[in-house]
């Protein structure tokens, strides 16, 4: 436990301090009276100087002291996360308290599960500064637990006052005691979150319980059996997906658990993890060793929630390399990348004609750009002003257009392709992909517009690095032409403009630079409109290169 300044003893105070208001709440339930409610009432001013001491000395050590190591640092941060919730149950008692004064009776109370709530939540409380001490993960799993535990006493007797108060008796009373129950569920919630502050100083990551109960689950699937106290779990933050995904290893790298070291644990919707897995499977069958192979895999249905464990490449993601690398390793992953595409799309094409849907990915993801950018809707030009529909409309009319430009073929696609789902490995000179679960048989043109434009995207400005993603983008592009050509494809032009415009348009919706979403948003609207205005053979068009250069 932490020694600077006394924090570790102002910690132990502050629980001690609220562990007896829990008591003295419990017995004024029981039997109220004056001189009780008024040292509950004066306990509350203590608890609240010693969450204001605690958090005052947590950030002047944290804002003083540059050289804090990491372990230090997230014990700091969970003490004052547990302040926090400690003074609320303290506040929770107080309204407790204030709310026997509601009741006509105040015996009436005696009818329901208060009790049983006092039970869990002194037994509960009692565990807190053992878990911060010994760093003991079953006694922060244990504290967690107690909110469902609460939630359940809270829903039984909810059910129980519903049904009494449906006979029209002792109706102020029934709400009264309904308030009650709501203050010590809400008990249970701050319990829950003084839990996950003691995981989180373990851990060194914010996780929740239903996560961190997956990620236990999934590591025990994958053979993992020792404690997880042992776990290293380091969240990978920016994932656009809607999924965590964290990066797992055992502390102990030298002697941990194989299976636990250099694995990507992933956590989400379960729909999405499903077809996930199960792309990663054909991938596997189809391409041995292109993708990551599947250490654990365990679904939560009623939650609705799947994870798995996979396996970590080594290796640096392109968009990485991109800001980082010198031009020869640049040379040498790009062109790894085209051979490797070259390769799944000959080995997997099919050449029955195939309709696209790049207008109707991009209409489902309208929702999306307008609520981030409401001005991108573009309304028609008024009379008298130059023809100009609307961005529906002109949306409407490109879908048209869609319908007459088939693929003269499909492959199988990653169906994701950004840049920084593609990992180079220097070492053996070898591309594998990552975040496959849109991978289906589609048009080649969809991961080509995608990587194109996920270089695009890239939020860097600075001239020389730009110039070199100018240059990936024309190299990757060039490629593109020459597969098209090799393969009789005579009107791709016309689907990469389709696929340029929904990429760059639905892109919009995770940049907060205005100038720079306005500008995908000009050149998007541009592509369609030059796709609208176009009378001649979809085997002529010309797709103007430089759309894609900053």
């Amino acid at each position: 436990m932490l020694t600077f300044e006394g924090l570790d003893e102002n910690f132990k105070f502050l629980v001690f301090e609220v562990r007896k208001q829990i008591s003295a709440t419990r017995q004024f339930v029981q039997s109220p009276s004056r001189s009780l409610f008024r040292k509950i009432t004066s306990r509350d001013d203590h608890i609240d100087n010693l969450k204001t001491i605690i958090e005052n000395k947590s950030y002047s050590r944290i804002n003083r002291d540059t050289e804090l190591d990491d372990k230090t640092l997230n014990k700091i941060r969970a003490i004052q996360l547990a302040s926090v919730n400690l003074e609320r149950i303290g506040d929770y008692c107080v309204n407790i308290v204030n709310q026997m004064a509601y009741l006509e009776d105040k015996n009436f109370i005696n009818r329901f599960e208060c009790p049983e709530a006092f039970d869990i939540i002194e037994g509960t409380t009692d565990l807190i500064d053992k878990g911060f001490t010994e760093d003991n993960m079953p006694l922060a799993l244990e504290i967690c637990k107690s909110e469902n535990s609460l939630d359940s006493l809270y829903k039984d007797n909810f059910n129980r006052i519903m049904a009494e108060m449906g006979s029209g008796k002792n109706i102020p009373n029934l709400v009264t005691v309904l308030f009650i129950f709501r203050y010590l569920e809400r008990i249970g919630d701050s319990l829950l979150n003084i839990g996950e502050a003691i995981i989180f100083s373990i851990l060194g990551e914010r996780i929740k319980i239903e996560q961190f109960e997956s990620l236990q689950q999934t590591l025990s699937v994958s053979g993992y059996d020792g404690s997880f106290s042992d776990i290293d779990f380091q969240g990978i933050w920016g994932s656009r997906s809607g999924c965590r995904i964290g990066h797992v290893q055992a502390k102990d790298k030298e002697n941990g658990p194989p299976v636990a070291q250099g694995s990507i644990y992933k956590e989400g919707n379960l729909d999405k993890i499903r077809g996930e897995r199960k792309n990663l499977k054909i991938w596997s069958d189809k391409f041995p060793g292109m993708v990551p192979d599947v250490f654990g895999y365990h679904e939560s249905p009623d939650e609705n929630k799947g994870s798995m464990l996979v396996e970590f490449l080594p290796g640096c993601t392109l968009d990485t390399m991109l800001l980082t690398s010198d031009d020869a390793d640049i040379e040498n992953g790009l062109f790894t990348l085209e051979q490797t595409l070259r390769h799944i799309w000959v080995k997997t094409i099919n050449p029955t004609p195939f309709k696209t849907s790049y207008m109707d990915q991009l209409k489902s993801r309208q929702p999306g750009v307008l609520q981030v950018h409401p001005e991108f809707y573009r309304y028609a030009r008024s009379p008298g002003s130059p023809e100009l529909i609307s961005s529906e409309e002109l949306i409407l009319k490109a879908m048209g257009a869609e319908n007459d430009i088939p693929a003269p073929f499909s492959v199988f696609i990653h169906g994701d392709l950004n840049c920084n789902n593609v990992v180079y490995s220097n070492s053996d000179e070898r591309v594998r992909f990552i975040d496959l679960h849109r991978s289906r048989d589609f048009d080649y043109i969809q991961d080509a517009s995608v990587f194109l434009v996920s270089s695009f995207r890239m939020p860097v400005f600075d001239r020389p690095i730009r110039n070199k993603i100018n240059g990936v983008i024309s190299r990757f592009y060039s490629f593109t032409e020459e597969f098209a050509l090799e393969h009789e494809d005579s009107t791709w032009q016309a689907r990469m403009a389709l696929a340029l415009a929904r990429s760059l348009y639905t892109s919009t919706r995770f940049e907060f630079n205005y100038g720079f979403a306005k500008d995908m948003f000009s050149r998007s609207m541009f592509l369609l409109e030059k796709v609208n205005r176009y009378n001649g053979k979809w085997d002529e068009f010309i797709l103007p290169e430089d759309i894609l250069h900053y």
